[in-house]
């Protein structure tokens, strides 16, 4: 059959619309896999991004789905468009049209929504416009239908905050709470990369490949798979990791360079400075949310952190001390203030350029003469619209996720303050044996989601581009081709990078105070919840998982208070109105315009 060349409007459509849904599909969605890693300061956001781009990518381009469930998940049955090319290919593009659209509102919102939730209340609405009520599958329908999907949205948080809470449980009563909590960690943390490698792995046959074909192995050798999997990692984390973490974390060994982690077995004996008790207390990042306080558990507070609120105190001093020598005699001069951070004296005291300067300032390259010239070009090209590109680019990378989080510089910090000061903080050392595993969890939940939730977008694109190409509607499966899992898979790696930082925003620390060794529970939890939600027929989102695990994890602080329940509320609003606006809408739409007068 003839390209549907009459319909060539609707496929470019199709093309702009489906863009943006896998661009917020990255700004929206993404941010689930990454945000806790980098609200714990596992990771910056730098790092996220660049893990994003490498794991979404790869796990889109190599292992994601070359064939496509032509109705999304089973929500209206394949003969609703009664043989009508035209009709599927017009349905489609509005489904993804009132998706992509729902997205850019949602994370400008800064709603974590389910972008799964979102295409499936989209092709619910078509399919309510073409075959009317009764076309819908509105029962369970094996874990497709309607009622499975309202039902996610209790099933889903509600499994996922079990699972993150007994998972936490477990590392705060064996690892965290212990008298010296750092050697319990490195002691244990070939057990968790066991676990962690395991569950991972499942979650990868599961949910992650189905262009491998994993999930089709019998019992027996998916069982080999997942337990061998897990003990080699286990393996290697004896012969690299406890080394590497040993040297840095137990020697404070402030040498050790990030490369030296493949010295392995040679860094056991490897000698430290003999100043890298004093020197090397620097050598751990600080993962800390808040300021010290009674309370947090600490392995020694002189000789782990040099007791941290004299360090605070000594260091805004320093800072007084060297404003006020530049300052002068200037009664104006700051005053000590009680913390490091938010010294709002110190801050104004250092002399800033003003907006009126910087609009004076004369260009550096100005244009001389007609612009068409071929040196004014270049300079327009080199020295304007470059920076500009490269600014918009690289902004998101540039975001304080941690100060939005905290409310800096609004009303509502003193509130998310008295939440994070209701979690006990745990020492710097110990937190940083979990970082790792938190990244790794990361980095493994990234690939799946490449290779799994890209369809969201890819998906009703594949049956647009087949029916339009071929010119016959296309049946209960269409083909993916490789060229649209990688444009999808980079649009969906810029979205992350250029605005995902909005929705970042409003999960980890946002909900409760978020560290390594919690954000890696919550992960580990979510990703479980995935793995028995997809053997059983169970609908989740990984939004509602990793959101649930959240508050699983924050609720073991002990104290209800402990979490942002209004954060809860407007991400919850968030969910069922995905729902509804979006059926509503695609619904009313595509009805408007099937039934519009023609003329003839």
């Amino acid at each position: 059959m003839p390209t549907l060349h009459q319909f060539d409007y609707l496929f470019a459509f199709g093309v702009i619309f489906c863009t943006l849904d896998a661009y917020q599909i990255g700004a929206n969605d993404v941010a689930n896999s990454w945000a806790t890693s980098v609200s714990s300061k596992s990771v910056t956001m730098k790092q996220a991004i660049l893990g994003a781009a490498i794991f979404e990518f790869l796990g889109a381009v190599l292992v994601g789905g070359r064939v496509s469930s032509t109705i999304k998940n089973g929500i209206i049955p394949a003969d609703v468009f009664k043989n009508d090319a035209g009709l599927q290919l017009l349905g489609f593009v509005n489904a993804i049209f009132i998706s992509s659209l729902w997205l850019t509102l949602a994370t400008y919102m800064s709603w974590p929504v389910s972008t799964t939730y979102s295409i499936v209340s989209a092709v619910l609405g078509v399919g309510i416009a073409v075959g009317g009520f009764d076309a819908p599958s509105w029962g369970w329908n094996g874990g497709k239908g309607m009622a499975a999907i309202w039902g996610g949205l209790v099933i889903a948080p509600a499994m996922a905050a079990g699972f993150g809470a007994i998972i936490f449980l477990l590392v705060k009563y064996i690892v965290l709470k212990r008298k010296d909590s750092t050697r319990w960690g490195l002691i244990t943390g070939p057990i968790w990369f066991f676990i962690v490698a395991c569950v991972l792995t499942m979650s990868i046959i599961y949910k992650g490949s189905p262009q491998l074909n994993l999930e089709d192995m019998s019992p027996g050798k998916t069982a080999a798979v997942i337990l061998l999997t897990g003990l080699v990692v286990g393996i290697l984390s004896v012969l690299f990791w406890v080394p590497y973490v040993r040297a840095k974390v137990i020697k404070k060994d402030y040498t050790i360079r990030f490369y030296h982690f493949f010295y392995g077995p040679f860094l056991w004996n490897r000698p430290a400075p003999a100043d890298a008790g004093e020197i090397g207390k620097g050598a751990v990042a600080d993962y800390r949310i808040r300021d010290h306080k009674e309370g947090d558990v600490v392995n020694d507070p002189i000789k782990v952190y040099g007791n941290p609120d004299s360090m605070a105190e000594q260091a805004t001093m320093a800072d007084q001390a060297t404003v006020t020598e530049e300052a002068g005699n200037d009664e104006k001069a700051p005053r000590k203030t009680d913390s490091l951070e938010g010294s709002s004296d110190v801050a104004h005291a250092i002399p800033l350029e003003s907006k009126l300067e910087k609009e004076l300032e004369v260009p550096q390259h100005p244009i001389e003469g007609p612009w068409i010239l071929p040196k004014n070009i270049w300079i327009v090209l080199r020295h304007r619209a470059y920076p500009f590109v490269h600014k918009m680019l690289t902004h998101g990378a540039g975001v304080d996720v941690h100060a939005r989080q905290a409310g800096t510089g609004t009303k509502d910090a003193e509130r998310m303050q008295k939440i994070y000061g209701r979690a006990v903080q745990y020492p710097n050392e110990t937190e940083h044996i979990f970082s790792f595993m938190q990244v790794m969890t990361a980095c493994t939940a990234s690939f799946a989601h490449g290779a799994n939730d890209l369809s969201n977008a890819i998906g009703p694109f594949s049956v647009i581009y087949y029916t339009w190409k071929n010119g016959v509607p296309a049946g209960k499966e269409s083909d993916v081709e490789v060229w649209m899992l990688v444009y999808g898979a980079a649009t969906l790696v810029l979205g992350l990078a250029t605005y995902g930082y909005n929705i970042m925003s409003v999960l980890g620390n946002r909900i409760t105070l978020v560290s390594p060794s919690r954000g890696f529970c919550m992960e580990l939890g979510g990703a479980i919840t995935v793995i028995l939600a997809s053997q059983y027929g169970i609908p989740v989102s990984t939004t509602m998982c990793i959101t649930g695990a959240t508050i699983g994890v924050g609720l073991c602080n002990g104290d209800v208070k402990s979490i942002a329940w209004r954060s809860i509320g407007w991400i919850y609003l968030g969910w069922i109105l995905t729902i509804v606006v979006v059926a509503i809408a695609s619904a009313c739409l595509l009805a408007i315009v099937i039934n519009a007068p023609r003329l003839n």
